[in-house]
């Protein structure tokens, strides 16, 4: 895995490290990362995206410990080989619940229909639909 890989957003109301932590969980759950992959250093992920080495560590720290991540001596840290494969269609689309339930209630708050909502995630997405 490359640093590139995660996207951070600073100014996002949710913690670095929890971001972090999410993206490796939605990684982990599509196959894009695999049983023993190594992650990139903590120095080298917090010098790519200009952040502390401490939310990093913390980010990997709370990976372990809900069994994403494992700690390798003198490699570095592992996606953890203890059955975290890749989940079916519908386990990955459960972990976009949390953000699918705040964008219709801000759909809705700003009487905006679902064609229209659904017309722009396309765009975003960059479907043709």
């Amino acid at each position: 895995m490359d640093a590139s890989l995660l996207t951070i957003q600073p100014a996002s109301p949710e913690p670095i490290y929890r971001q972090i932590v999410e993206q490796l969980r939605r990684l982990i759950a599509s196959g894009q990362l695999h049983a023993g992959e190594l992650l990139p250093s903590v120095r080298d992920v917090a010098g790519f995206h200009a952040i502390n080495p401490m939310t990093v560590s913390r980010a990997y720290g709370l990976a372990e410990s809900e069994g994403l991540l494992e700690r390798l001596r003198g490699k570095g840290m592992a996606v953890a080989s203890n059955g975290h494969a890749t989940h079916s269609q519908s386990q990955r689309l459960a972990l976009l619940d949390p953000q699918l339930s705040a964008v219709a209630q801000h759909a809705r708050e700003l009487e905006l229909s679902a064609d229209a909502v659904m017309r722009r995630l396309h765009k975003l997405m960059g479907d043709s639909k």
